[in-house]
């Protein structure tokens, strides 16, 4: 699902290509057919291929897999889950980084977040 978000549509093929360690060609088709069975994906038909669409937006399945790592993994900590975000970096944030995550955070305090 992650790199069929990440590409917008995909085949079975360019799937396996994006994997670090592709298991069988066959076991990515299962995949898929579970998937579209579950309604995670949608396919259209192209020449001999099926190529693969996510049933969701990925706007939405982003909110839907932040909202279930925060709450998993940081007690829902918002403050936590961003700290631990900045301590990813191996850099500095820019002062126009700085800035833009300063009008965020009062944006959200405006609108009562």
């Amino acid at each position: 699902m992650d790199i069929v978000h990440e590409l917008g549509n995909a085949t079975a093929a360019r799937i396996r290509e994006h994997m670090a360690d592709p298991p069988t060609d066959a076991a990515v088709r299962s995949t898929l057919r579970i998937l579209v069975e579950k309604d995670q994906l949608r396919y259209e038909r192209e020449g001999p291929r099926y190529v693969y669409f996510p049933t969701a937006p990925t706007k939405r399945v982003r909110r839907s897999a932040l909202r279930h790592v925060v709450n998993t993994f940081f007690g829902g900590s918002l403050e936590g889950t961003v700290a631990a975000l900045l301590d990813l970096e191996d850099r500095e944030l820019d002062p126009e980084e700085r800035e833009r995550l300063r009008r965020m955070i009062e944006g959200a305090q405006e609108d009562g977040l």
